[in-house]
Parts: structure tokens; C-alpha cells; sequence
């Protein structure tokens, strides 16, 4: 517990900071004290002041002067205060104890380690995978907060988890026979002991076994029932696409083109991968996010307005995709990378636009339409093997250096999907 008193002087110089950072002035009179900061006469709880630094800290930008606090030694942990100086008062041994800061700390790679375990023994019904191919996703960064979600957070300690395609090598089940490709999703590991149910046979023979991670596993399905149900296109539309370069977007542009898209938009990151947007993936206009005013870049690049917005970025491409829209058009909302390593407050876009524009804003979860691959799979099969759906892949050798190709997608070093290849 923090015991002790402040001056009227001190706490009112920190509320006045909070208030002028955006802090909601309701969280704060509700503090011990805090109606009284202007008789300085009175001395007011240590436990108000330091819940008001508390509340400051979520509002400013990172590496704001006067602020520091320290890292933590492991991810899903919340790092304590480092020291609080304030008018040359330091709070830190009070705060450290009761006051831990809840910003969630930026993902690095001291994060991770490389372990050798031995291999369990097959239980009934279990095959052991030798993986050929893993899967590195965006999302894969929301599971490393302790934090209620769609999917449960990866345990400290424990292998991390994602799709992989393999070869069986041991077998005791009988629907799944030594040798068979399986896709599973206990990847981040060379050896997989999966059970039956949780592997899915594939065929190799007419696409690459990397394919059904890219294109015919759950980023292609993604930008496939997004377009045709959770945005709908409909003929003439025109439709924008974020991070139209990546494992989702580089699909997304090209079945857009499909449903009867009349221009499809997408943005990406450097001349390179804008380029390969209008030469490669479909697209009728590239905007570099690098480059310029994104707001601006998109009304030039779609003058008549946007149909469907397929959202992988959030942050301003959100914001610039509102303004944008025409009205009663549709966002599909299937990410947020801009935010998913932030260490600070993200700016929220404006959705009073999305009222009065009529707008339609819906969230997808890829894992509750699994049972959707066969439809998917029907129509971009053939797309593969005619050649008429081009892709990419961005590829990094070894289990060592997976964690390279983690945050490698996360600052969009890839092009078309990220994978190891093991």
C-alpha cells in the first residue's frame, strides 16, 4: 500500500496534465481528494496522485518526457514503474507495488526461446507430423497479451502454436496412414504429436504443400468470405483493400475482380510492393502508405467514392477508408496490425461517419468458418492450376529463425504470405 500525503500543488499540476492528455475528468474527480485540489491548505492521498500518473500514462505517447518505465523481462507481464520524477519528486518505491502499468510492452526477440524436448510416446489415436511448412500470422501477436479474446493467449513456458503442413511419420490412427500430408495447427515446432481429429489430410500433388497455408488455407478463405459475405461486392462496386500486398490483400484484389468489382484500390508499403499491386494481384490503382497524405491518396485513387473496404490495418487506414466511403457501403473488419504491437494509445477513427453514411462495420473471426474450405476450396483450385490467381510467398528457413519471420510480418516484410520452411 502507498502511505502518505502530497500537496494540493503537486496532485493539481499532474490532474491538469491528465486532463489537457485526454483523460476523462469523470475518473477523476472520482479519486480520493481530488475536488479539493484548489485549497492548498490540504494534503491529498499519495494513492490519488499516483492513480493519476497511472491515468496519464495511458494517454501520452511513448517516450514522453518525465515518463520511463521499465521493460519486462518476459511477455504477458505487466512491467512496473520505473521511477515517476515529478517537480524533482520521486514515486517510485511507493508506486512499484500497487500501481503496476498496464500498457502492454512491445513484443522483442528476448521474448523467445529455442528449446530441444524429447518427443512423447503416440497415444491411440495420435499421429507424429514431421513439418515440412509453418504458418506466421499477424494474430499471432494478440495471443501474447493475457488478455480475454476470441482465442486463448499462449502459455509462458509453453510451444507457441499456429498452422503447419507435414509428412506423417508414425501413425496410430487408423483414418491417417504413415506418409500422408497433414495441415494441423501445432506448428512453431519441427515434430508435432497431433491428434487424428485435429489434422486435416491434404493433397500435394496438384498445388505445393506451402499453398494450403497461403492461398487455400485460412488467409485465402479469409479474403474470399469476406468479400462475399461479409462485404458483399456487387457488380460495379469499387473496392479498396489494406495491406493488399500481404498473405489476405494479394488474394482479396483479385476475387474482387472476380465478383465484378468495377476498380479496386489497394495500399501498401514501398514502391515495390505497390508496384506488384497493379502488375500482379488485380489491382486498377496502388497507394504507397509511405508516401504522402493516405486520406488524400485514396479520394484520388477511387474519385467516385468506395463500396466495400476489406480491413486489415485499422488505425488511419480505417479512418481514411470512412471518409472515403460512399454511403450504405460495407467494411469487413478481419484486422488491425497497425495497433497489434503498439506500446501506446491508438487513435480511434471517427465512427460517427459510419451512422451517418449508413454504413455496415462487421467483424470476422476465420475460425468460425472452417467448415467453409470446401466451397472455397471448389472455386480457387481451379484458379491456382489455371494460373489465373497469382501469389506470393515470403520465405525463411529453419525453426531458428521464425521468430525473425514473426516480426518480419508484423512490420510488413513480407510480400504475399510469411512462412518457414523447416
Amino acid at each position: 500500500m502507498i502511505d502518505g500525503t502530497s500537496s494540493t500543488s503537486l496532485v493539481r499540476l499532474v490532474r491538469d496534465t491528465a486532463l489537457a492528455s485526454g483523460v476523462s475528468a469523470p475518473l477523476i474527480t472520482a479519486l480520493p481528494g481530488a475536488t479539493s485540489l484548489d485549497d492548498d491548505r490540504l494534503r491529498i492521498p499519495l494513492t490519488t496522485l499516483g492513480r493519476l500518473w497511472e491515468l496519464l500514462a495511458y494517454s501520452l505517447p511513448e517516450g514522453t518526457a518525465g515518463l520511463r518505465v521499465a521493460e519486462s523481462a518476459r511477455l504477458g507481464s505487466m512491467p512496473a514503474w520505473d521511477y515517476l520524477l515529478v517537480n524533482g519528486v520521486d514515486l517510485g518505491d511507493a508506486l512499484s507495488e500497487s500501481l503496476p502499468y498496464h500498457r502492454v510492452v512491445t513484443a522483442a526477440e528476448e521474448h523467445f526461446t529455442l528449446t530441444e524436448v524429447r518427443i512423447p510416446e503416440l497415444a491411440e489415436g495420435q499421429i507424429l507430423v514431421r513439418n515440412t511448412w509453418m504458418s506466421v500470422d499477424p494474430y499471432m501477436r494478440g495471443r501474447m497479451d493475457d488478455a480475454p479474446s476470441y482465442i486463448p493467449p499462449f502459455e509462458l513456458g509453453a510451444p507457441l502454436e499456429g498452422s503447419a503442413i507435414g509428412v506423417v511419420i508414425a501413425s496410430r490412427a487408423d483414418s491417417i496412414p504413415v506418409g500422408a500430408h497433414v495441415s494441423h495447427f501445432l506448428g512453431w515446432r519441427e515434430h508435432s504429436v497431433v491428434d487424428a481429429t485435429g489434422a486435416v489430410v491434404v493433397d500435394i500433388d496438384p498445388v505445393p504443400a506451402s499453398a494450403h497455408l497461403g492461398p487455400l488455407g485460412t488467409t485465402g478463405l479469409t479474403a474470399y468470405l469476406a468479400l462475399t459475405e461479409i462485404a458483399p461486392v456487387n457488380e460495379g462496386d469499387t473496392v479498396y483493400v489494406s495491406a493488399a500486398a500481404g498473405a489476405v490483400g494479394s488474394v482479396a484484389g483479385q476475387i474482387a475482380r472476380r465478383l465484378g468489382a468495377a476498380r479496386v484500390v489497394g495500399s501498401a508499403g514501398g514502391p515495390e510492393k505497390t508496384a506488384l499491386l497493379t502488375t500482379e494481384f488485380g489491382y486498377d490503382a496502388a497507394i504507397d502508405r509511405r508516401e504522402g497524405d493516405l486520406a488524400k491518396s485514396l479520394a484520388e485513387a477511387a474519385p467516385d467514392g468506395i463500396d466495400v473496404y476489406l480491413d486489415s490495418v485499422g488505425g488511419d487506414h480505417l479512418d481514411a477508408a470512412l471518409e472515403a466511403m460512399n454511403p450504405r457501403g460495407r467494411v469487413a473488419l478481419v484486422g488491425a496490425i497497425s495497433g497489434y504491437n503498439a506500446t501506446g494509445p491508438l487513435a480511434v477513427p471517427d465512427l460517427y461517419r459510419a451512422a451517418t453514411k449508413e454504413l455496415s462495420l462487421r467483424g470476422m473471426i476465420v475460425g468460425h468458418y472452417l467448415d467453409r474450405f470446401p466451397e472455397f476450396h471448389s472455386k480457387a483450385m481451379p484458379w491456382l492450376l489455371d494460373g489465373t490467381l497469382r501469389t506470393r510467398e515470403t520465405v525463411l528457413d529453419g525453426l531458428e529463425n521464425a521468430t525473425k519471420a514473426f516480426f518480419g510480418v508484423l512490420d510488413g516484410a513480407n510480400t504475399g504470405k510469411m512462412l518457414v520452411r523447416l
